[in-house]
């Protein structure tokens, strides 16, 4: 499984030719940029939208907040997951890294050596996984997470890192990985938020702290008269 696109004339290696060659055109400021974004950029976004959501989560009713909560713990849990499958997925194809078997291509950035395989890309699955677990505990945001996935694969091709195949097999082994056990995952996963929930420190992180509203005034009922207008 080795020859997976590794020689010949073909769409993935035409892509992966297309997209790397901006870099070559490219200032390098730009390629430092695309460099760090797909490194600690898009990683330290994902991370700030799983704080808003949370944020969000912990003013809903205490139903859907166990639930939403629940999803934002499952998310790293099965991005971790998908690293850990990545690992004897990537010693099965053992496909070599593009510019060991492709000439002319911009590397930008650097890997361990060749036993350092590409598919499948451990950037783009680790991305979409967050995304795609992000998505089930908030629509909206997932969405966004979602796009900053399809972002991560994009500059690992352009830093001449990944095929495009690499990518694409990120991305479904992230969604793969977060969706197939995630009805299992919520079932365990949502009673023991609700019972974190109820702990009176504890529950701060699924719930905030809601103040107590005054007591509407009944304005059918009489009132009791002032000791001032009794005096009166």
């Amino acid at each position: 499984m080795a020859g997976l696109t590794n020689g010949g004339p073909n769409v993935d290696v035409s892509l992966l030719y297309d997209i790397n060659g901006l870099a070559r055109h490219a200032p390098a400021a730009v390629d430092r940029a695309v460099a760090l974004v797909g490194s600690y950029g898009i990683p330290l976004a994902l991370v700030l939208l799983f704080l808003w959501c949370w944020h969000g989560t912990r003013r809903q009713d205490d139903a859907t907040a166990a639930e939403s909560f629940a999803a934002l713990v499952w998310a790293p849990l099965a991005a971790a997951l998908a690293l850990l499958v990545n690992v004897p997925l990537r010693a099965f194809v053992a496909r070599p890294r593009p510019s060991v078997a492709h000439s002319g291509l911009d590397v930008l950035a650097p890997y361990s050596g060749p036993g350092d395989f590409s598919f499948v890309s451990g950037h783009a699955g680790l991305a979409m996984a967050l995304g795609v677990g992000l998505f089930i505990a908030n629509r909206r945001l997932g969405l966004i997470g979602i796009g900053l996935a399809l972002a991560e694969g994009l500059c690992r091709v352009y830093l001449g890192a990944h095929y495009p195949t690499d990518v694409i097999g990120g991305f479904a082994l992230g969604t793969a990985v977060v969706l197939l056990p995630a009805p299992l995952a919520m079932a365990l996963l949502t009673p023991v938020v609700r019972a974190v929930a109820r702990s009176p420190r504890a529950g701060r992180l699924v719930r905030a702290k809601r103040c107590a509203l005054p007591r509407p005034v009944d304005l059918a009922k009489p009132q009791a008269p002032h000791e001032s207008d009794l005096a009166a």
